[in-house]
């Protein structure tokens, strides 16, 4: 699997509150955008494959849910995250 516990620990000690809080923005954010970038590589070699396709949208939607949630809630952790995850906004 290409997501292990102790990756997604890193993940959410990095960019949450902590490795056990799973429930923060941020390290929702910073999750999806990993899986995200691995869903991505795997499409560019797999480019029939529809239902990882799918399954990328969705993320994307999901991530960018939260983004908008972050946005209208705290705009100094929706910048700081933004610029952390280097994403395109």
């Amino acid at each position: 699997m290409y997501l292990s516990k102790e990756k997604k620990a890193e993940i959410f000690k990095k960019h949450g509150k902590g490795a056990t809080d799973t429930g923060s923005s941020e390290g929702q954010i910073a999750l999806f955008t990993y899986r995200i970038s691995h869903l991505t590589e795997h499409l560019k070699s797999n480019k029939k494959d529809f239902g990882t396709q799918r399954s990328l949208q969705l993320l994307v939607g999901k991530r960018r849910s939260l983004l908008d949630y972050l946005k209208g809630k705290d705009i100094e952790r929706y910048r700081a995250i933004v610029k952390e995850l280097d994403l395109r906004r």
